[in-house]
Formats: C-alpha cells, structure tokens, sequence
C-alpha cells in the first residue's frame, strides 16, 4: 500500500477510535497550566498512530505532542508529525471542534498533509503538487482579499495581553470581524477554505501545524512567522492569503517599533 494511502486509512481508523473512547468516562489531565488539557483519548490515539505507524514503517519516525519524538536529532528519512487531538479544550468541552493532524516529511521537506475533522467526519487532505480534498471533493485556489472585507482568526485571549493587545488590536479593528474556533489546525483549514482569510497565533508547536500548512500551502496560501518570513514557525504563526500576508505583516512590524 502508497504511504499516502495508508496514511488516510489510519487517520480515518484512529478518528473511529476517538469517537467510541468518547462514550466512555474521560480522564482529564492538566499539563504546562490549567487551560491546557491532555485526556486518556489524546494519549491512546497518539499511542495507537505510533504503533502502527511503526509497525508498518519501523524505519520511519514519528513526533507527536504528547511526548513521541522530541528528542529527535536528524531529519533524514521519513517524518510524521502528529497531533492526536488538536483542540482538546473542546473536545473536553463540546465534544466536537476538535481534529486529528498529521503532516508527513520526507527528508525535511514536505510530503503530505491530513486533518481530519472527527465529528464531521470530513477529511482534508493533500499530496504535494496534487491539490487539496475535503474527502473526495477537490478545493479551489483561494482568493486574496482586503483587510477590510475579511474575516481574521484569533484567540480572543491574545487582546487582552498588554504587548500581544497593541499588535494584534489594529489589525482586528481594521477586519470585517474576528473568530476563534479553538483548534489551529481547523482554522489553518478555515483559511484554505477561503472562510478566514487569515489565522494569527503568538503560539503554535510543530504539530499544531504540520498537516494544516501543507494543506494551506496547495491552494495558494502562505504561512510565515509574524513578521512575515518562511522561517521557524513554531513560536509565532501567522497564515493568510498572499495579499494579506503584505498588509498584516507590515502593521505587525510598525507594532513592535
């Protein structure tokens, strides 16, 4: 079996896993602070995307955010970048709002992408160079857009942050509107969908990420550090159609003169 097709096989298995663990009682554990939650249901899925991954692939590596891989020292060979259940706050919460991520690397460089809305039970996927698909359904190239008649995604939480306040506050001033929808992988979809124009974060780890920016990146949109270069991602994301990336940028920049 294709490495890409197996990788959608087990995404979708593990989003059936999810879904029977949830008529069981949760375990909920807090991690770095109150808000940030794990569940026994992060950690068996993260667990079972391991194991079969390896089991199937024992030369291939994996990272994932409830401990697998970080300590990983080379990227040659085959990557997988995993987040067994990004927006666990409402998975917790409203049971639904929440996917499973994966982003798959080989030799550094990107080699495909799945987020998979678990509720939903809607997959988005992409091969590099092959275009994007909600399921079976091939997305478009998304459009640019003006600030002023586009919708921004951002955690609330980051306005009422003294220094992260006089940043972010002039560009959702000069939006249509702001939403926050409480997992970035979703949201980073959200912009490849052309529902959100752009998606802003002070704070995101690789596997927040990995899959949603190989998507992103297939229908034309950018993802860069704040100030607006393709570096290092994982402190500070920001992710947005090519217009918008020119304008957001430079009011971030005048922001931290």
């Amino acid at each position: 079996m294709a490495l890409y097709d197996f990788a959608k096989g087990l995404i979708l298995e593990a989003g059936n896993k999810v879904r029977l663990m949830m008529q069981e009682e949760l375990d909920i554990k807090t991690k770095s602070n109150p808000n940030d939650l794990v569940t026994n249901v992060d950690k068996a899925t993260e667990n079972y995307l391991y194991e079969t991954i390896l089991h199937n692939y024992p030369d291939h590596q994996v990272i994932g955010e409830e401990g697998h891989g970080h300590n990983l020292e080379y990227l040659k060979g085959v990557i997988w970048v995993i987040d067994p259940i990004d927006g666990t706050l409402n998975f917790v919460h409203q049971k639904e709002n929440f996917a499973i991520s994966i982003g798959i690397y080989h030799d550094g460089k990107p080699y495909a992408g799945f987020v998979y809305d678990v509720m939903k039970d809607v997959l988005y996927h992409a091969k590099v160079g092959q275009g994007v698909f909600e399921n079976t359904h091939k997305l478009e190239m998304i459009q640019n857009t003006e600030l002023k008649r586009s919708i921004i995604g951002i955690n609330p939480n980051w306005l009422t942050k003294p220094i992260l306040s006089d940043i972010f506050s002039s560009i959702v001033n000069e939006a249509r509107s702001a939403r926050a929808y409480g997992s970035a992988a979703l949201e980073i979809i959200s912009v490849a969908k052309g529902q959100l124009a752009a998606y802003l974060t002070p704070r995101l780890q690789p596997w927040d990420f990995a899959g949603g920016l190989l998507i992103l990146n297939e229908v034309g949109g950018i993802g860069t550090n704040l100030l607006g270069d393709k570096g290092i991602l994982c402190l500070l994301c920001i992710t947005f159609n090519l217009k918008l990336k020119i304008l957001i940028s430079s009011y971030i920049k005048s922001s931290y003169r």
